[in-house]
């Protein structure tokens, strides 16, 4: 149980969970002691905008549909109080998990002081962006099975198989959410027929990835609490899961201010030109760029996106594929 966040109010540590019984669910004020911006920091945890998984409402709340350690819960985080605080409301066997780590979903244990910019646009960038953090949820099987489904495809197909598989093997979000779910559990991912994988648009290769994922889950959601380099090594020992599939995990599960999404169709034009003004760069480019960040070279990247930096655009957009019809 964690009491708001700072100073006296650490001190005078109270109990902030509580039941309502009206709805059946648990609520939870929190106070943070930083500029936090709740929906541009939940933003990279939304699949796409039909996500089943994530919706935003018109009153400005984020809800999400998550399987955690103490089973499916359903958690709705509200924008800031008029006083500053965030309340969150919790549904679900998993709900005083989700409460309990609220904080750390919400940038707590986030360091963005440590990246330190030259004066000019990039710092009033990250000034313009202070209530922005890196969010930490904690579940990597949760991060990893879309990222697998986003390798060498759009992100329109990776969104639309994301759609198919848990509206067909997902859960019911518990609570009012209606038409929200929870991904599958691992067990449940591995039962998944081959012509369902084929049906949501998923090519065998990439199935084959969830696949094998799935059967090694306990041994890869430890890689929440390692350090990077020992997480990265512990992800892409699993064959399928490259350098960008585990950077974009990592990035959501551990909240790593230095994973970079190498193999990125657009990201090394992105911070060749925000950081070099130039069109066109290969990942050896940026990475070149992005040395002297380390180890918030992520974070920069999140900032370059964030402020909305776009390289010039030549020639056609990557084309669609469809495998359903392979």
């Amino acid at each position: 149980m964690v009491g708001e966040g700072g100073g006296a109010g650490q001190r005078r540590r109270r109990r902030a969970v509580t039941d309502e019984a009206a709805t059946g669910a648990l609520v939870r004020r929190w106070r943070p002691d930083f500029p936090l911006d709740v929906a541009r920091t939940l933003l990279p945890l939304r699949r796409g905008p039909a996500d089943p998984a994530y919706r935003t409402t018109g009153d400005g709340a984020v809800w999400r549909a998550s399987r955690t350690p103490a089973g499916i819960g359903t958690l709705r985080v509200a924008a800031r109080t008029a006083d500053g605080a965030v309340e969150a409301r919790a549904w679900g066997p998993g709900a005083p998990w989700l409460l309990e780590r609220l904080p750390t979903l919400l940038g707590a244990e986030d360091d963005p002081a440590g990246l330190v910019l030259p004066p000019g646009p990039l710092r009033e960038a990250q000034r313009a962006a202070a209530g922005v953090r890196l969010t930490r949820t904690g579940l990597v099987l949760e991060s990893l099975v879309p990222a697998i489904l986003e390798q060498k495809v759009t992100t329109d197909e990776a969104y639309r198989a994301w759609r198919i598989l848990l509206r067909d093997f997902g859960t019911p979000a518990p609570g009012p959410a209606e038409g929200m779910r929870v991904a599958p559990a691992a067990r449940e991912w591995a039962r998944v027929p081959s012509w369902e994988w084929h049906r949501a648009g998923v090519d065998p290769k990439r199935s084959a990835t969830v696949l094998r994922a799935v059967r090694l889950a306990a041994r890869l959601e430890e890689a929440s609490a390692m350090d990077h380099a020992d997480a990265f090594a512990r992800l892409t020992a699993v064959p399928g899961i490259g350098v960008w599939t585990a950077a974009e995990t990592l990035q959501r599960s551990n909240g790593d201010p230095d994973a970079v999404s190498v193999g990125d169709y657009h990201l090394p034009d992105l911070v060749g030109w925000a950081l070099a003004g130039r069109p066109r760069s290969d990942d050896a480019r940026m990475l070149a760029l992005l040395e002297p960040y380390r180890p918030h070279r992520y974070r920069l990247c999140r900032l370059l996106l964030t402020a909305g930096a776009r390289a010039p655009r030549y020639g056609p957009r990557l084309a669609p594929n469809d495998h359903r019809g392979r």
